[in-house]
């Protein structure tokens, strides 16, 4: 069995953790199978915004395949992006994780990777590796604190309880929470809205957002100005007027300059 499965649709790459059996835990192969498809990705200029999810109804990620791991299969930390490929990756594309199940341990770090969250109602939230004697290791103790409040986060660190889709929305750790026959279809949806605007402009977009969260205010300024200064010299920039004026859809090429 394949370990990732992939599917594109329209501006759109599906990408899906195929290892229901382990309740699509991580092991060496599927982490290098990810890392290379979200290099790609990265690099195809027709792919404006991704979706992660995992195969089956139970789990979205378990984390790291601990029995893999115990038994010497490989250092899934050691591709490109990090674990699965994406945790320690800058993507600078629009990333939604689509939840279908439990997402615990280093699955948890990686929904926290993405940008945005559909969430399952049954689907349950939580780093729980202090139980084990453990740190999570993967992005999950950096990332917390900067989705939901300082109190929340240490919380949920040092105790390793889950929540549940509920609580993680009142938290503001997910966007939407869905009967878990629809989160496919709905974080489809929500990228496709995503994809509607113009390509350049999202990833500037995404770019200052987060890095306004990690410098002062006025280094944040100094990058806005920067990264605008490319949009607005775009021909999208143009595009986007000219449409506007003439009442029509615009026609995005998503190109820093004229081809």
């Amino acid at each position: 069995m394949t370990p990732i499965l992939r599917e594109r649709r329209g501006h759109v790459e599906i990408v899906t953790i195929n290892r229901p059996e382990a309740r699509n835990a991580i092991n060496y192969d599927t982490s290098a199978a990810l890392a290379d498809a979200f290099d790609e990705i990265e690099a195809d200029d027709d792919v404006w915004a991704a979706v992660l999810t995992g195969a089956g109804d139970k789990a979205f990620c378990a984390g790291m395949d601990l029995k893999a791991f115990a038994g010497g299969g490989g250092n899934v930390m050691g591709v490109s992006g990090g674990f699965a490929g994406v945790t320690n990756r800058d993507f600078p594309k629009a990333l939604i994780a689509a939840c279908n199940g439990h997402a615990l341990a280093g699955g948890f770090e990686i929904m926290l990777a993405c940008d945005l969250v559909v969430a399952a109602d049954h689907a349950t939230f939580g780093i729980p590796e202090v139980k084990r004697g453990l740190v999570a290791g993967a992005g999950g103790v950096i990332r917390l604190s900067k989705r939901i409040s300082l109190a929340r986060a240490l919380e949920l660190g040092m105790t390793g309880d889950a929540i549940d889709a509920e609580t993680a929305y009142m938290l503001g750790l997910v966007n939407r929470v869905v009967p878990g026959a629809d989160v496919l279809d709905t974080a489809v949806a929500l990228a496709e809205r995503i994809c509607e605007a113009a390509p350049l402009a999202v990833r500037a977009t995404k770019k200052v957002i987060k890095a306004s969260l990690e410098v002062p205010e006025a280094e944040a300024w100094r990058i806005q100005g920067e990264v605008g200064a490319e949009v607005f010299r775009s021909p999208d920039a143009i595009e986007g007027a000219t449409a506007f004026a003439e009442k029509r859809k615009p026609n995005w090429t998503g190109h820093l300059r004229q081809p």
